[in-house]
């Protein structure tokens, strides 16, 4: 089975310890990411400006890119990029005013009307694959990993393109469980990480990791599950900011989903990059005895 796929921008160059697992990890459950050809950046960041149909042009030019494919579904890892092409997309499916606005600015490429459906690969994992298959093909179980689920803002916001309830979401729970871990609830699961202010606030990215990481941490939770690389960026910064102001602070080992995976499934670090990672990850894995 072959999956259009979109990676964006990060996952070729500073998130590749995100992507190159997912690809591994997808073909050893028998499916195959088809990554797209003349894909452009989603747009980074959806516009909140309701005539701001410009903006639209980038995302939705990926859309026309999954129709010349011959198919109708697109999956992204990354969670900013999923959130902005999906709600473009349904700006084109649902508004026709503004769908004839951007398909007429957009002359030499064939009109579009919303007729891709946008998907996250946890949403792959949880409806076509199954947690309990997935739990059936692990080789190499998490066993003993006290794992916090982070959703940030995009995946769980807002609710037409949310992936799972903003309240009380269970897909990275299911999924962590399927890796033989143990989820670790805490409160700020679903708190910003800082987003785009890092750009105008430097400074004021650590207190946001501050609390985040606090938190996971006194709820008993040995590493965070990251899927999205700004996430990642603004925690991982925010973190090693907090190392060398604050002595009382200690670090968190910072994950991506697909990383873990690739792990469970018996691929192997080689494809995980864990010296991409924040946190030192790699000495908590030899903790675990899940690195040599």
């Amino acid at each position: 089975m072959s999956l259009a796929y979109y990676p964006g921008c990060t996952l070729k160059t500073k998130a590749r310890n995100l992507e190159e697992p997912a690809v591994a990890s997808l073909q050893a459950l028998g499916l195959e990411l088809e990554e797209m050809s003349r894909w452009n950046c989603c747009g980074a960041a959806y516009s909140l400006a309701d005539d701001d149909l410009i903006h639209q042009v980038a995302p939705v030019r990926n859309l026309v890119r999954v129709q010349e494919l011959g198919k109708n579904r697109l999956v992204t890892l990354c969670a900013v990029c999923l959130n902005t092409l999906k709600r473009a997309n349904l700006v084109m499916r649902d508004d026709g005013e503004k769908r004839n606005a951007v398909n007429s600015f957009m002359n030499e490429e064939p009109d579009y009307g919303g007729e891709v459906e946008v998907v996250h690969l946890l949403e792959v994992l949880r409806d076509d694959i199954g947690w309990q298959t997935l739990a059936e093909r692990i080789k190499r179980p998490l066993r003993d990993m006290r794992l916090a689920p982070y959703y940030g803002c995009t995946l769980l916001r807002p609710r037409d393109v949310a992936i799972d309830s903003e309240q009380s979401p269970t897909i990275l729970r299911k999924f962590i469980e399927a890796l033989g871990a143990i989820p670790v609830d805490f409160p700020e699961f679903a708190r910003c990480c800082g987003s785009y202010q890092v750009m105008s606030d430097p400074d004021g990215i650590s207190e946001y990791a501050r609390v985040i990481l606090s938190s996971a941490s006194s709820h008993g939770a040995e590493a965070l599950v990251l899927t999205c690389p700004l996430c990642d960026y603004d925690l991982g910064r925010g973190q090693s900011e907090l190392l060398k102001s604050d002595k009382d602070f200690r670090s968190m080992p910072l994950f991506y989903f697909t990383q873990l995976m690739a792990l469970a499934l018996g691929l192997g670090p080689e494809i995980c990059h864990f010296e991409l990672n924040h946190g030192d990850p790699e000495s908590l894995l030899r903790e675990k005895k899940l690195l040599s």
